[in-house]
Parts: C-alpha cells; sequence; structure tokens
C-alpha cells in the first residue's frame, strides 16, 4: 500500500484532474480516516494511539515554496488537490488551510484550480461545509445508494452513516459539488460485491437526482488494494453506466 511521505507530494498525473499537486494533511507515517475503504491505496486505517498533523503554518510555508519553485521552472499545476493519507476534513484547520491555499493560489498560479477529495462523512461540520463551498472542486464520495453496499465497500466508523444521511447532507450544497464513485465487482468477507447491478445503477441515480451535482466522476480500480479479491470494471461497462446518467441530463467523466 502506498503512503504519501510528504505535505506537499508530486505533481502528479490525475486521471480526472490533470497535474495535480498534491496536499496531504494527515501524518505521513499513518493512514487516518473516517471510512476504511476496502479499495484504498492507502491501505486500511492505521492503528496509533498518537499521531500528528502538519500545522496550518507549516502547510502554509511548504505549498508557497513548492508554487514558487513550480512557477520558476515555467510548469504550474492545473489543480491543488487535497487528498493524502486518509481524509483531509479531519484536520481541525481545514478551513484555515484551505483560506490559504486560495489566497497563495490566487497570487502564485491563479489559473490552478483547488479540489478536496472528501469522503463526505464530516459535511455535516459547518466549518467543513464552509470550507468545501469555497474551493473550485468540491469532489464528494458517494459509492452506493444501497446501505448494506455502502458499509461493505467503504466501512464508515461512524454509525451514524448511512445513505439516507449522505443523501440528505449532500443535498445541502445546492449542486456546488462533484459526485466520485469507484465502481468494483469481487468478494469481501465472503460477501459479493457489484454496485453496478441494474439495482444498485437504479437507486443510484435515484440519489444522484435528488443531489443534483454539476458533475459526476465514475472511476474503477486502478491500484493495488488491500483487499485481493476484488475486480476492476472494464472502461466499456463504465461508459455504459456513464450513459445511463447523462440520458438523466448529468455532466458524466470516465476515468479509464
Amino acid at each position: 500500500m502506498i503512503l504519501f511521505d510528504q505535505v506537499i507530494f508530486g505533481p502528479i498525473h490525475s486521471r480526472r484532474l490533470g497535474l495535480s499537486l498534491g496536499v496531504n494533511l494527515l501524518p505521513i507515517d499513518a493512514k487516518i480516516c473516517s471510512f476504511n475503504c476496502i479499495y484504498c491505496e492507502c491501505g486500511f486505517n492505521t492503528t496509533m494511539q498518537e499521531f500528528s498533523m502538519p500545522t496550518r503554518d507549516q502547510v502554509r510555508d511548504i505549498l508557497s515554496e513548492k508554487l514558487k519553485q513550480m512557477s520558476s521552472e515555467g510548469k504550474t499545476p492545473d489543480v491543488i488537490t487535497f487528498a493524502g493519507n486518509g481524509e483531509p476534513t479531519l484536520h481541525p484547520d481545514f478551513e484555515g488551510i484551505i483560506d490559504d491555499t486560495i489566497e497563495l493560489r490566487d497570487i502564485l498560479c491563479p489559473s490552478a484550480k483547488v479540489s478536496v477529495l472528501s469522503n463526505s462523512t464530516r459535511i455535516h461540520k459547518p466549518h467543513v461545509f464552509s470550507a468545501l463551498k469555497k474551493v473550485d472542486n468540491n469532489i464528494l464520495k458517494f459509492d452506493s445508494a444501497i446501505d448494506h453496499t455502502m458499509r461493505l465497500i467503504d466501512q464508515p466508523l461512524g454509525k451514524h452513516i448511512n445513505v439516507e444521511w449522505l443523501v440528505e447532507h449532500l443535498k445541502k450544497f445546492e449542486g456546488k459539488l462533484i459526485i466520485q464513485t469507484m465502481f468494483l465487482k469481487g468478494e469481501y468477507h465472503g460477501e459479493k460485491i457489484d454496485n453496478t447491478t441494474d439495482e444498485e445503477i437504479n437507486a443510484w441515480i435515484d440519489a444522484l437526482q435528488q443531489i443534483r451535482p454539476y458533475q459526476i466522476m465514475i472511476y474503477s480500480l486502478d491500484r493495488d488494494t488491500p483487499v485481493q479479491n476484488l475486480q476492476k470494471v472494464p472502461v466499456t461497462e463504465l461508459k455504459r453506466i456513464a450513459e445511463k446518467v447523462r440520458a438523466k441530463g448529468f455532466d458524466v467523466s470516465v476515468a479509464g
């Protein structure tokens, strides 16, 4: 599994976002998340009693230096992406860090977008909601509209997290969000996994029609996963799913 050993990493070429400069707000030696997804490239959550996150000042200073370096080399990023070793919105200064990042972006690379890849579990927190409303690409995970499947794939740590809860809070963004969905097949703990069935897709589309995101990103496995019995969904099948959603009036991108 992959852990990002720096606060600022990359830039890397993202299948969905272009040349992406990554920001990791979590510990560099642990995976800390409010989900425990069976497909996460960072592996399962680390059991730790103590861990440290970079401070707001540290993030600002390191990001500033990196952007200045890239600017001097004539290769500014397309996007500054908050991702890394877990859920970025867990950082206690998340909103302040977003404010700093937008300020630095405006000065040093005004054409770049600010993106956050979040699992949607903390969007009920006012400071998280406020911060996500400020970024260019508010990318929120929604892997299944069927509770049992969502729990099997994403393994949320909070007992209050269910599909109904997610939909109601995602609706509060009033369309200023991108939904990101991982499609996969396989088996985990003796249970079959397949969120591409007609039942799954119909429930997912019904939920999307309530949430009304301005864009939907769908993709499948691309790297090693902590659970071995998982299978990548072919691009042809992803495109078939995308056409069903486009027929409902949504903008859908497919990462092959």
